[in-house]
């Protein structure tokens, strides 16, 4: 018999477990991701207002 089979997902993990590691992204992907997310809506916000501007001419 495997452990899965007895597992419970509702009782709480016991706080000495040691896999914080795939719990918690690393840091360097939250800052790449931020930077990633800021760059694109600045670069979709620059087209926006060529286009904008581009139709009213």
């Amino acid at each position: 018999m495997s452990d899965s089979e007895h597992y419970d997902p509702l009782t709480p993990r016991p706080r000495g477990s040691k896999d914080t590691q795939e719990r918690k992204m690393p840091r360097g992907v939250v800052i790449r991701l931020v930077a990633y997310l800021v760059a694109g809506h600045v670069v979709a916000a620059f087209l926006f207002l060529l286009f904008t501007v581009a139709g009213k001419g």
